[in-house]
């Protein structure tokens, strides 16, 4: 009974936010890396709305389902938890969801318990607080396979008759045993549909609730024991591979060398295997263009079309290929389970400066998006190294500064062989800058953690998953996610901000033609910041540029084009370059590549920290910081060369 997922208008269309109504909701609850979110995904196919709970910025997931019976469910895919103690958001909101508090949705019919069962016994923690509830639960042993072969074992039946629970065997990534699952929601369905009220879970207890914190956690560690050994489970051994990666990977030298190298092949790549890629991309975007223009009449109209926004926002796609190979790397390190190997390796030095390993996961993913990053901040429990993370974070080198980077290195920066064909010059640079803004983070954080931060750091444990291959599929759906939210961001910030910059570059008109560009708006408005920009090597052209990049670091390079009237400015024209090379020398486009590594040119970032922190003293504090930062640095890389 596989489910079948409605279409999206479907959703918009039944869907209501009054409780009470709609379908009724199912609760996936699960420990962090348990493959609950890759069971939600099949489970609705992706067909999914993302949004914030109320009055927070943890965000909600919501699926719709279609079962055999042609009844429908809402999934709920709830935060990662590792129990209910709600000392951080995702333990809170998942508190509420179960208990119905949360405004809009309505308490949850079912549950749907997810864990890796090789690693059952610390995970199994979480069933005695859910069965509590006294809701309809299914347990689900996810990586049984894995289990066994690992030379583990495990009775279900023994086990769901120890919890009073229905249990089932998955494994999420290659949709095996999902059919039960998909069973025991269509049975949920069918009684929701026929309104028969659910009887207690024999587990639960009305007076557990009171017991004091201690007491609780003593009789529940005490009831994981128990199931356990009605259970017979026998945990599996760490797989041979395991221990032997981990020998080399987790070795104090080899493993931050073996981590360098990793990096440097990543960089490598984005400038190797994107360009044939990019050029084809750019080429659609040319001929497209032309033809488009070819079939509309001379005017202003065709102008804004083909050179404001075909070109502006085709400067920016064309870096595409480059964001998804990135994605691509940081998706395979991820489902392999070297990431949490890198947070442990990251761990000895992040101590050092005052931060917990934890924190090295959202740092990491803002390598991709500051935004999310500051989101993924709410799993680091100590407030203070939190606040430290999200502060330091936009340091890290985003995917959107892969453009300006790509265009300024592939101007300024011959390409010659470093260690044979693997490493280049180019990706040394690239490398260098990634370096760079990570020394201002680790040092930010250093100073934040001595000074206006100060306190003793909190303690890092993490649970080590196997190391396993990554689906092909899971990568695939993330690297489709990731194109939409580029093209989301392409289609809103982008597409405004060069149609303002092509509307500035026309006017004011003499005699209906429009103006040179030194004498248009736009270039008035760079000659009145140029005096406080020209220490650093940076003429007005340059001036616009990084005023238009606030709204988002990428947008530099479409601006650059239009103001240099170059229809296809992006990184691989030559044109665009040539131009560059006209009006900066090799000290200020090194000027320019340091302040784009420390300046916080992006809004987004500003906002999500001002909803993080509840209010513009941080977010202020961090812009102003780093705008200073970028300044300086900018100003000593072009006096120095």
């Amino acid at each position: 009974m596989s489910p079948v997922a409605t279409s999206a208008r479907a959703d918009r269309s039944r869907r209501t936010d009054v409780p009470g109504s709609g379908p009724p909701v199912v609760a996936l609850i699960g420990p962090p890396n348990s493959g609950k979110t890759t069971l939600f995904n099949r489970l609705t196919g992706l067909r999914q709305k993302v949004a914030n709970y109320p009055g927070v910025t943890v965000e909600k997931h919501v699926g719709r389902a279609r079962f055999a019976s042609g009844l429908e469910l809402d999934i709920v895919d709830l935060p990662g938890v590792s129990g209910f103690s709600a000392r951080s958001p995702d333990e809170r909101i998942t508190r509420d969801v179960l208990e119905g508090r949360i405004e809009g949705l309505r308490a949850p019919a079912a549950i749907v318990l997810i864990v890796d069962a090789v690693r059952l016994e610390t995970q199994l923690m979480l069933v005695g607080p859910v069965l509590e509830r006294a809701i309809p639960t299914l347990l689900v042993l996810n990586m049984a396979d894995e289990l066994e072969a690992g030379g583990g074992g495990l009775d279900d039946g023994a086990l769901a008759a120890a919890f009073n629970v229905e249990v089932a065997r998955t494994d999420a990534r290659t949709g095996r045993g999902v059919d039960a699952v998909a069973d025991f929601l269509d049975r949920v369905a069918v009684r929701a549909a026929e309104r028969q009220p659910a009887g207690p879970q024999a587990a639960s207890s009305s007076g557990r609730a009171g017991l004091p914190l201690l007491d609780a956690l003593t009789r529940r560690r005490e009831t994981v024991q128990r199931a356990l050994g009605a259970a017979k489970y026998s945990s599996a051994g760490p797989p041979r591979l395991t221990q032997r990666l981990d020998a080399i990977f987790l070795h104090r030298i080899a493993g931050p060398a073996l981590f360098l190298v990793l990096a440097a092949l990543v960089f490598q790549a984005i400038f190797t295997w994107a360009t044939p890629i990019m050029d084809g991309v750019e080429l659609g975007i040319a001929s497209s263009g032309q033809w488009v223009a070819a079939r509309l009449p001379a005017g202003w109209f065709r102008d804004l079309l083909i050179h404001g926004v075909w070109a502006g926002v085709g400067s920016v796609l064309v870096f595409l290929p480059q964001i998804l190979i990135l994605f691509l790397f940081l998706g395979i390190l991820e489902d392999s389970g070297y990431m949490a190997r890198a947070a442990v390796i990251a761990d000895r030095m992040m101590m050092k400066v005052g931060l917990q390993g934890r924190a090295f996961l959202p740092l990491l993913s803002a390598y991709a998006c500051a935004v999310p990053a500051i989101l993924s901040a709410r799993t680091v429990d100590d407030e203070r190294d939190r606040l430290a993370t999200m502060f330091v974070t936009p340091f890290m080198t985003c995917s959107a500064r892969l453009p300006v980077y790509a265009l300024l290195i592939a101007a300024f920066i011959p390409e010659r062989p470093l260690l044979g064909p693997l490493v280049g010059t180019r990706a040394a640079t690239m490398l260098g800058l990634y370096a760079l803004g990570l020394v201002a983070a680790v040092g930010t954080a250093f100073l934040l953690r001595r000074t206006v931060l100060r306190g003793k750091p909190a303690g890092f444990v993490m649970e080590l998953p196997p190391y396993r291959i990554p689906s092909l599929r899971s990568l695939g759906l993330r690297l489709l996610d990731r194109s939409r939210i580029f093209l989301r961001r392409v289609g809103k910030i982008i597409l405004g901000v060069t149609i303002v910059l092509w509307v500035l570059a026309q006017f004011p008109r003499v005699d209906g033609a429009p103006p040179a560009v030194e004498e248009s708006a736009l270039g008035q408005m760079g000659q009145v910041i140029e005096p406080a920009i020209e220490p650093l090597g940076f003429d007005w052209r340059i001036g616009v540029g990084l005023v238009a990049s606030l709204a988002a670091r990428e947008v530099i390079v479409g601006t650059l084009g239009t103001i240099y009237g170059i229809e296809d400015g992006d990184e691989t024209s030559l044109e665009l370059r040539a131009a560059l090379q006209r009006d900066l020398d090799f000290g200020g486009a090194v000027a320019l590549l340091v302040f784009f590594v420390f300046a916080l040119q992006c809004m987004s970032t500003v906002a999500m920290m001002k909803r993080e922190t509840a209010g513009w003293k941080w977010p202020l504090a961090q812009f102003f910081y780093m705008l200073t930062l970028a300044y300086v640095g900018a100003l000593a890389a072009n006096q120095l060369l």
